[in-house]
């Protein structure tokens, strides 16, 4: 007896429901990292249950990102932000959530994450004064570079994966700690690697790398920048030349979202290396995770020491 050409229709139209409710009830999570590193964690915790996003790259002067209608988009569609916070995204990112509309992100909800808000900062001003620069209130955001506080944004990061994904709790609790195993593996072995490193002074761009150099034991005894934020200038570059006689650096440390220029111009005139560091995953052709990040910022700096 042969099919009647409705049921096949019906059955047809059945599967294809089957396949959509299986499809929806499989949809990976929407994740906007505000930056590549946590875009990188985010993806070593979610795994395939998770579509990740980062807004910006490691190529780019975090500082001066536009809140563009794309990243209103995408901040439209997502389960979870994370960002760094302590005021690192302040000139767009409450303008990218308030435009968005999207009530799983607003402030106190599981899907907004800062991830300065759990971590140790460093550098964290006595008194705020705009007159002495672009200052950071709340300390150095830039926390990506503290192995520490990688590990304690992994277990806030999965935290939230479980509050907002019940369903994936054993999955993203077996990554984390997978993680956990090879992320202090890896510290320990950093530590090891950059011994020569202990105690050699340096002179930054802008205060992007502090947490790494604390690290690792390097004091720093310049920046680039007269004040936080500001462009180079001849003279401040010309002071920093004349302080060589009496407290000489060793090298001088930009990120891959900063110019060459002065950095350049002082290694020619102190006779030292100009060293340039990812300031996330992406500010390399090496550095394509958190791992190799920090793996290719280590060997930059031992390779600056090397007689050249």
């Amino acid at each position: 007896m042969k099919n009647h050409p409705m049921k096949k229709l019906f059955a047809a139209g059945a599967l294809s429901a089957f396949a959509l409710l299986s499809t929806t009830a499989h949809a990976a999570l929407e994740v906007f990292a505000c930056h590549p590193e946590w875009a990188s964690l985010a993806q070593e915790l979610a795994g395939k249950r998770a579509s990740v996003f980062s807004a910006t790259t490691a190529m780019q002067d975090v500082h001066r990102i536009q809140a563009r209608p794309s990243l209103i988009a995408r901040a439209r569609m997502a389960d979870l932000v994370i960002c760094t916070g302590a005021d690192l995204e302040v000139g767009w990112m409450p303008m990218v959530r308030t435009q968005a509309g999207n009530p799983k992100i607003r402030a106190g909800q599981p899907g907004n994450l800062e991830i300065a808000n759990h971590v140790p900062r460093i550098e964290v001003p006595v008194s705020v004064d705009r007159a002495l620069g672009d200052m950071h209130p709340m300390g150095n955001p830039h926390v990506q570079w503290s192995p520490r506080a990688v590990a304690l944004a992994a277990d806030e990061v999965t935290k939230r994966l479980v509050q907002i994904d019940p369903a994936g709790r054993a999955d993203y609790e077996a990554r984390l700690a997978d993680f956990r195993t090879r992320w202090t593996a890896a510290t320990a072995r950093w530590t090891q690697l950059a011994a020569p490193l202990k105690g050699v002074p340096v002179i930054q761009h802008h205060r992007e790398h502090s947490y790494l150099l604390d690290f690792l034991g390097m004091p720093i005894i310049g920046s680039l920048e007269p004040k936080p934020g500001v462009e180079p200038t001849s003279s401040h570059l010309q002071s920093l030349l004349e302080q060589q006689a009496a407290t000489p650096a060793r090298m001088v440390v930009r990120s891959s979202a900063r110019s060459a220029q002065a950095s350049e111009w002082l290694s020619e005139k102190a006779h030292i290396p100009a060293v340039l560091l990812p300031s996330g995953p992406g500010g390399s052709p090496a550095a394509v995770d958190l791992f190799t990040m920090y793996d290719d910022a280590i060997q930059r700096l031992l390779a600056a020491l090397k007689p050249h």
